[in-house]
């Protein structure tokens, strides 16, 4: 996760960040990604159950649950866990969280042992009642999913009218006092609208954005003819730079990041060495301190049926059931290659990210996305955009690095 405003537009510094000790316990929620102990945030897949049917979920949700789904009792062991194990964040989701009968006493089940809870849902079913319900369980975010403008998130919701009820769900939390923002995935279907959806946020007066990068989910290949060119998805986050820079000196009270290419962060930061060298070091340490690409270390995922996964899309390799073990062992049993691989991985990075001059920005990247691309776990992510100039390798040649060691 990037924050494009806070690093573009300086509304957060080192020095507000050591002010909590950089500890996930005590920082605030939108400073968590500067933390130093990485505590992961845990993204629950409470249901596969949806009452839409997007064409790109990467968890193919249906109109029915999945046999088998935790337990409220087996949450509330889980909760449990995770409080003891000082996870920061537990994040709701699905299919679609508001369609489990359970959500608000595991809401404040959680709230109760210390968690900070959000859900991320498609907004469609968030009625007046519903964020009402929503304000009460203390829920601290709302993160809205939106496809693009009408007739584009419809066509990908399959639902006509989808695009208005999300949009008066957000309204609805809203009016109830409670903070709520727009997820936007960006591909080839609705790289049109990017630039109208950033404008939405300052007409419906949505305080905050996260413009998603397409993830490959697991061996998911079919996703990777969505994706944006490496030019075109460059030109997407200049507007979202662009963007994000007008809307602060137009004193808009809104927040934009980007998330799932920490490419952006590199990228960020290159323009700010050239437009105001003075801050650059600044960027440079708060990118630092963000550490890139999070997987098995400090985000995680539990699906529905109790598998834990290194983040959310990574679904075709799981390092144990919540309910054999608990989660927080298995998340530190480094026994597990891949967990121990993941949690230090640069080693491993072969061609392009293991020349990179930024690496430590970016971590690699998405492994999952490189697997899916090359079939090999550690190759470069295929969703860097950056030059090799830019990244500082200039020569790649056959005597220093062998065919193999290139992909």
């Amino acid at each position: 996760m990037i924050g494009c405003t806070k690093l573009l537009c300086g509304t957060a510094t080192s020095g507000d960040i050591l002010r909590y000790g950089r500890e996930s316990e005590n920082l605030p929620a939108n400073l968590l990604q500067f933390s130093q102990d990485k505590k992961p945030i845990l993204v629950w897949n409470m249901t596969r159950r949806c009452n839409l049917h997007c064409i790109h979920c990467y968890i193919e949700a249906k109109d029915k649950p999945d046999a088998g789904e935790l337990t409220t009792k087996e949450a509330e062991v889980l909760i449990d866990d995770l409080a003891l194990f000082k996870a920061p964040v537990l994040l709701f989701s699905g299919g679609e969280p508001l369609m489990r009968e359970d959500l608000f006493h595991l809401g404040k089940y959680a709230k109760n042992k210390g968690l900070r809870t959000v859900i991320s849902t498609n907004g469609t079913l968030i009625t007046r009642s519903m964020a009402k319900k929503i304000k009460e369980t203390e829920f601290s975010y709302v993160g809205v999913s939106l496809d693009g403008l009408q007739t584009t998130n419809d066509k990908f919701r399959g639902s006509i009218g989808a695009f208005q009820e999300a949009l008066s769900g957000m309204q609805n939390c809203k009016e109830e006092g409670v903070k709520v923002g727009l997820r936007f995935t960006i591909n080839k279907r609705n790289a049109q609208d990017l630039e109208d959806i950033l404008n939405l946020l300052v007409s419906e007066k949505i305080p905050r954005a996260c413009i998603y990068h397409l993830v490959y989910s697991g061996r998911g290949s079919k996703m990777i003819e969505e994706d944006l060119t490496l030019e075109e998805t460059r030109k997407a986050v200049d507007l979202i730079f662009k963007k994000t820079i007008e809307f602060y000196k137009k004193k808009a009270d809104l927040e934009i990041l980007t998330v799932d290419n920490h490419t952006d962060g590199v990228y960020l930061y290159l323009k700010i060495k050239q437009s105001n060298p003075e801050r650059a070091e600044e960027v440079l340490k708060l990118l630092k301190w963000n550490g890139g690409n999070s997987s098995g270390i400090g985000i995680a995922c539990v699906g529905n049926l109790g598998e834990v996964y290194a983040d959310q899309f990574w679904r075709d390799y799981s390092f144990g059931n919540i309910r054999k073990r608990k989660f927080s062992e298995i998340w530190m049993d480094t026994s597990d290659l891949l967990m121990k691989n993941l949690k230090n991985r640069k080693p491993l990075l072969k061609g392009r990210c293991k020349l990179c001059k930024y690496l430590d920005l970016c971590n690699g990247n998405f492994r999952v996305r490189a697997e899916a691309y090359y079939g090999d776990l550690w190759a470069p992510d295929p969703a860097c955009y950056l030059t090799d100039e830019e990244i500082e390798i200039k020569k790649l040649t056959a005597d220093k690095l062998t065919v193999k060691e290139m992909i």
